[in-house]
């Protein structure tokens, strides 16, 4: 029996950053989906492997991404890609939190981030912004992150943890993610996954298996 729904962040409750990636690259006369393309390099220990691990700061990480990306064609800074990161809320996701919470699912968030490298001064839309992903994330029983627990979406410890953290096994789980290499583990622990591709897509099939007719887009 199903008693808990995992989710990732960027690309689930957030629009997909490789939009933006793909706009950046554009705008730079690059190949489209080359910034995807250095990440898949030695995936385990790439730059950005290292830094949701927090091996490296995200200065280090501006000149190792920058190496690894001049190594494959065309150089780009590290502090470029991490602007990239800042999707969107989607709000029929935000909606189907709420469902599933009054439900009686545990919840968490599966996430593979970066520590913030903020300045300390920001602007108020910035705060807004802030105070806004703080509200979504509180709806989370847990919220794993890749930056404090020093593994990261694929590793199977990540989901090890994630299943401690709310007293479950994997096959009382549901697991949404964007990204089908970080399904597969999960999917081979006996988790339940969901690709998803859309949220009108993902939110279809969540209602599916959960039988809750109630998140589904309004």
């Amino acid at each position: 029996m199903l008693r808990a729904v995992f989710f990732d962040f960027g690309g689930v409750i957030l629009s997909s950053p490789f939009e933006a990636f793909n706009h950046y690259e554009a705008a730079k006369g690059l190949p489209a989906n080359f910034i995807r393309s250095v990440n898949s390099v030695n995936p385990d220990d790439n730059a950005w492997a290292k830094l949701e691990r927090s091996d490296i700061s995200p200065i280090e990480f501006d000149e190792v991404f920058a190496r690894e990306s001049e190594a494959l064609g065309h150089r780009v800074p590290g502090a470029d890609v991490l602007s990239l990161l800042h999707g969107e809320i989607r709000p029929d996701m935000v909606h189907a939190l709420d469902r599933i919470k009054e439900a009686g699912y545990v919840m968490a968030c599966l996430t593979n981030n970066v520590l913030s490298d903020q300045p300390a001064a920001v602007s108020e839309a910035d705060r807004l912004r802030q105070d806004e992903l703080r509200a979504v994330l509180a709806r989370f029983d847990e919220v794993i992150e890749s930056s404090k627990v020093g593994v990261r979406k694929p590793e199977p410890r990540f989901y090890e943890i994630a299943c401690a953290a709310v007293s479950v096994q994997p096959d009382e789980c549901v697991f949404l993610d964007d990204l089908g290499i970080n399904l597969k583990p999960a999917a081979a622990m006996g988790m339940q996954t969901i690709k998803v591709a859309n949220s009108t897509q993902a939110l279809t099939e969540l209602s599916q298996v959960l039988g809750l007719a109630s998140i589904l887009p309004r």
